[in-house]
This record gives structure tokens, sequence and C-alpha cells, in this order.
């Protein structure tokens, strides 16, 4: 009961301060729990957050009770909340001056588990993704699930980027964590509810926000996640980003925390790359060139496959249970990127090639 009551108050403070969340860690640092805070007295709460503060009026027994009210309702639903002084709060997130009071978690797993010793990578980048984008997206995912280390892909569930990552991570058997901008029970944008509902029901991934329940998709919104992507990494990769974007803040943020940044380096004239080309510039990002450097930076080990287990492992990626149309045109894929490595060009090109040959004969 002690235990729920300091969760109920974790809850109502991350309601109360959910912009301003320093004020909140800094009253539960000074009195020792979340629970103490809501036995200060008017007088107390001016002292501690300054006189005529607005958050007088929110600091009240009411608030404690609904959120006690509202963490009952939301286990019946399958959704958990972790706070920042208990053990099921993720500790690499914990280390942020601007951590969130606590996180709600949509997830089969067990809180106490889902934030197990391991890497995790956070994956952004612009909606409008290119084709080069994708395939660099796409093969550093890949690159991933081959280590002896499997990481845990972090992303925003967004359109584009987001979720080419998320989608890939679930097709090689990776896990991955998507951090929502809404309240925990909503998905934005709706098209990618299916994609989300395989994240929450698949074991080890999640979905999570700081986000109360009712929360809509403001703008605002998307910039105040961005820091719990960043947070949960030990790593964030940059695929593709205008110089003005939520991945641009979420990879400063990244630096900002002493984590390791990576961006994929493009064409000066590429809008979509700008963004990325500047952080590499401005020695913020080390530059994503070759995804063998990029899994050895990351102190990672690649599993050694044959080229035949290569093949297989890429064939089974590209495809799921689908007709014999969709396999066929995955093997095409994975011919044009082996052709495309052994030329040194990009798939494309040997895309184009192939057609330009066809409409010939």
């Amino acid at each position: 009961m002690k235990d729920f009551k300091e969760k109920a108050c974790l809850c109502a403070l991350n309601r109360i301060f959910g912009f301003e969340p320093k004020i909140a860690l800094a009253l539960i640092s000074h009195l020792g729990s979340a629970s103490e805070v809501f036995r200060l007295s008017s007088k107390e709460i001016d002292s501690l957050t300054g006189p005529y503060s607005r958050y007088r009026g929110l600091i009240v027994p009411k608030a404690m009770e609904d959120s006690a009210i509202e963490l009952e309702r939301l286990s019946k639903e399958g959704i958990s909340f972790c706070g920042w002084t208990e053990d099921t709060y993720p500790d690499l997130l914990r280390e942020c001056a601007d951590a969130p009071i606590g996180l709600y978690v949509r997830s089969g797993t067990p809180a106490e588990t889902l934030w197990k010793p391991a890497r995790r990578i956070a994956i952004v980048g612009t909606r409008d993704i290119s084709p080069y984008g994708r395939d660099w997206c796409e093969k550093t995912v890949i690159a991933l699930s081959r280590c002896s280390e499997k990481p845990v892909i972090v992303s925003g569930l967004a359109i584009g980027t987001d979720i080419c990552a998320h989608e890939t991570a679930l097709r090689c058997g990776l896990e991955t964590i998507g951090v929502m901008a809404t309240g925990p029970e909503k998905v934005y944008p709706w098209r990618h509810r299916q994609a989300a509902e395989r994240i929450a029901a698949t074991d080890g991934c999640a979905l999570i926000t700081d986000y109360p329940p009712g929360t809509a998709p403001l703008a605002i919104h998307f910039l105040r996640r961005n820091r719990i992507i960043a947070g949960l990494s030990d790593a964030t990769i940059l695929i593709e980003s205008k110089i003005k974007g939520g991945g641009m803040m979420t990879a400063r943020l990244a630096f900002s925390y002493d984590r390791d940044v990576f961006a994929l380096p493009g064409r000066v004239d590429d809008t979509r790359s700008q963004g990325c080309n500047m952080l590499i510039r401005s020695k913020i990002a080390e530059p994503l060139t070759s995804v063998p450097e990029l899994i050895e930076s990351l102190g990672m080990k690649s599993l050694t496959r044959t080229h035949f287990e290569t093949v297989t492992h890429e064939l089974a990626v590209l495809t799921e249970v689908g007709t014999l149309q969709n396999l066929i045109a995955a093997i095409d894929i994975v011919i044009e990127k082996n052709m495309a490595d052994m030329l040194h060009v990009h798939p494309n090109l040997v895309r184009t090639s192939s057609l330009e040959i066809t409409l010939h004969k």
C-alpha cells in the first residue's frame, strides 16, 4: 500500500510538472520522496517554489487521489507506470537532469525485466525519408541484428525513418521501444496502429510516454518526447534530417547527455541531408559511412556468417508469410544488394541498369 501511494504521488507530480520536471526532481531529492511533497503546506510550497507559485493549488491531496484512481484503471488496460524513484525506472534515463518523473508503459513484458542490461540504440530521422535513407536505415538495423549482443532499437513511431526502424527491428527479431508524444492509450499516426500493437504485444518491446491519458498529438509534445528517446539510448543514429527537425533535436540532446551520436552524410544540395552534414561538420556526430565501422565504434561484435547464411537471413527479414510475388520481389532486392556490394555502387544504380537491359530486349 505504501509503495502504491508513492507511485500515485509520482504519477501526480508527473502530471503537474510535466514540462518542468527539474522542479519536481529537486523537490523529491530535497524531501526524500514524492509522498512528502504532498504533505507540504501552502506556505512551505511557496518557500520552495517561490511566492505566488502556480503550483500551490495543484499540489493537493486530490491530485494524488485522482492519480491513484487513474493507475488502477490503466492497470486493467495493460498499462503500467514507472516512477523516477522506483527500481522499474530505466537507469540511463534517470541520469538525465531533465528526466521525466515517470513513464506510462504499454508492454506484455513486466516492467521489472523491460529495462534489462542491454544496449539501446536510437534511430531517428526525417518523416520524408529518401530511398537512400531507407536503404541505410534497413541495412543498419539488419547488421545490428547480427551482433552477438542484440541491441534494443528505440524510435518515435513517426512516419518515415522511425517506423522503418521499428518494423525492420521486428522483422529481424530485435526488441524495439516506441516513444510516443501522446497519452498511453493513443497511437499517432493512426496508420501505425497495427505496428504499435505488435510492438506492445512482442516480448521485450514496449510503447512508452510521459504524457498522461487524454494527451493529444500537439507539435510541442513531439519536441518534449525527443529527450526521452535520447536519454534512454546509449547511442543515437540520425539517418536523414533537415537543418531544423525533431531528429536534429534528438541528436543534440544525446550529445548533451554525453552519448554517442552518428549521422548519415548525404549530398550537400539535398535538404534531407543538410542537418546530418551540419552535425558532422560541427563534430557533434560521427559520420556513418560503414556499418561494420559503426558496429566497431559501438563496441559491439558482429556474428560471422557465410555468404549463403547472409542471403538466407536477408530473405527472412525482407519477407514475411505472404504471396509468391512478395518472395520473388524480396529475392530481387537481395540480388540487387549483393550486386551493388560487389560493384561498390548503390542498389538503385543496379536496379536502373537492369531496367535498361530489360527495355532493350
